[in-house]
């Protein structure tokens, strides 16, 4: 009888944590999926979901990269997370003239910037948690200096995708009386609506799709290759980059991605690119055709026709199995003798669109000194 008492806690205990487990699942910051009807005359929707432009290849797996998620939780490799706090620069954003065009990196894939009047951010992520799990994917230490209080009003928000590290409800429910429209792929603003974002501010677009919301801004939302999904389903809504253009200048985001076609034919289209800002972090064999490795991200300014290039996607959480400084010392390497500029600051340091202003700072090798 003693094995059926027995039999019987487990149950218990089971159905505790499934009890559990679905209550927590309700919590709001999960978003919401959205009504698919809406995508039916999108040429990048079937079949259930989105699809990248270029067909996704099987991830290609070395003897060496077999270890899978769990060895990397278990036995993470030297050098995962730097010896010591990111150095950041404590720039006051309220402060700032807003007439003056500027990129100011937030860490990993947030972007404040400045351009033609307009205040726009990227992806911000200014918790130092980048999962739904407590605890977990967590910030390098001093990575994430700035807060909501730190940002001024927005007048842009611009969402690459909903990933976790790119979709921060924290962030977001403190800063959304304070963001003006939000610009999103198809299917993303499900998440906002359900969030208490007024459905006037909400816009989706598709691929290849220019929206003018004033005068002075173009905001062009692109192709990229990724995927979505906030849970357990994905690619019920579409992964994007931007081109954001004025009269004087032209910026590129290209949110996560693998290196593609639509890099060189995004180049065609828009000429030339004062800045790009590209995924060049947190890649791996197993996935190389939805994360770049530097080197292709080297590549893809060159196909950009770029003046300068920024790394992003770095710099702030652990979510591979390279050290946290390899993306920086390969995209310097794979930098030698273009034609562009690497512009790699600190955390919070703004950086101007003219040319001379646009500078390189090593600052990761201050770290390894300090080993």
């Amino acid at each position: 009888m003693k094995w059926k008492k027995w039999l019987g806690a487990v149950v218990v205990v089971i159905v505790a944590l499934a009890v559990c487990g679905y209550a927590y699942l309700q919590h709001p910051k999960f978003g919401a999926l959205p009504d698919t009807a809406q995508f039916e005359n999108s040429p990048n929707y079937r079949d259930g979901q989105f699809h990248n432009l270029q067909p996704d290849p099987e991830p290609t797996v070395h003897e060496d990269d077999r270890r899978g998620w769990v060895d990397m939780l278990l036995m993470p490799e030297d050098n995962i997370t730097p010896p010591g706090p990111i150095p950041v620069e404590m720039t006051d954003l309220h402060a700032l003239d807003r007439a003056e065009d500027m990129v100011i990196w937030l860490g990993h894939s947030s972007y404040f910037i400045q351009l033609g009047g307009q205040r726009i951010l990227i992806d911000p992520v200014l918790s130092i948690n980048a999962s739904p799990v407590p605890r977990t994917n967590v910030a390098f230490d001093g990575a994430s200096p700035f807060s909501a209080e730190d940002i001024p009003d927005i007048d842009y928000l611009l969402i690459s995708h909903d990933h976790w590290d790119h979709i921060d409800y924290p962030t977001l429910m403190a800063l959304k009386d304070r963001i003006g429209q939000v610009v999103v792929g198809l299917g993303v603003g499900a998440h906002f609506r359900s969030w208490g974002f007024p459905e006037e501010r909400i816009h989706e677009a598709d691929w290849n799709t220019t929206l003018r919301l004033d005068d002075e801004l173009a905001i062009n939302v692109l192709p990229a290759r990724h995927y979505s999904g906030r849970l357990l389903t994905r690619n019920q809504s579409l992964w994007v980059s931007y081109a954001l253009e004025t009269e004087e200048r032209k910026l590129y985001f290209s949110g996560d991605s693998g290196y593609g076609e639509h890099f060189k034919a995004i180049g065609q289209t828009f000429g030339e690119f004062d800045l790009v800002m590209l995924d060049s972090g947190q890649y791996d064999e197993q996935w190389r055709h939805i994360h770049m490795m530097p080197e292709d991200a080297a590549q893809a300014a060159d196909d950009l026709n770029a003046k300068a290039m920024m790394p992003a996607h770095v710099g702030k959480f652990s979510i591979a199995f390279h050290s946290w400084d390899d993306p920086f010392k390969r995209i310097v390497a794979a930098s030698e003798g273009k034609g562009w500029q690497l512009v790699t600051p600190l955390i919070g340091h703004p950086v101007g669109l003219v040319e001379p202003e646009l500078a390189s700072v090593f600052w990761w090798e201050t770290l390894e000194t300090n080993e």
